[in-house]
């Protein structure tokens, strides 16, 4: 399901990890939140009074790029994977 509208308590380290093509927006508009360790704290309104730009259209364009990501229906970065509880390879497991 294609995103209506961007969470507002959504921190753009989570908005760029969900769907990639959004850090082309970033990018665009200078906002240099890509590894930024602010970044899981900012929201979209956070970035674009802190970088001096606006809100409306930055959100507009973010939720452009979020409906057009091919990868839109990942699952939140933040959430654990409970379907793949076995260790990839070479990985060791905590249990």
């Amino acid at each position: 399901m294609k995103p209506s509208a961007i969470d507002p308590d959504m921190s753009v380290d989570e908005i760029m990890r969900r769907w990639p093509a959004t850090i082309r927006v970033m990018i665009r508009h200078r906002i240099l939140c890509i590894g930024c360790p602010i970044g899981i704290f900012h929201t979209v309104a956070d970035a674009a009074a802190a970088h001096a730009i606006d809100e409306a259209a930055f959100s507009a364009e973010l939720l452009a790029a979020m409906r057009s990501d091919p990868s839109e229906e990942a699952p939140s970065a933040f959430e654990t994977n409970a379907h793949n509880p076995e260790p990839r390879k070479g990985e060791q497991s905590c249990a």
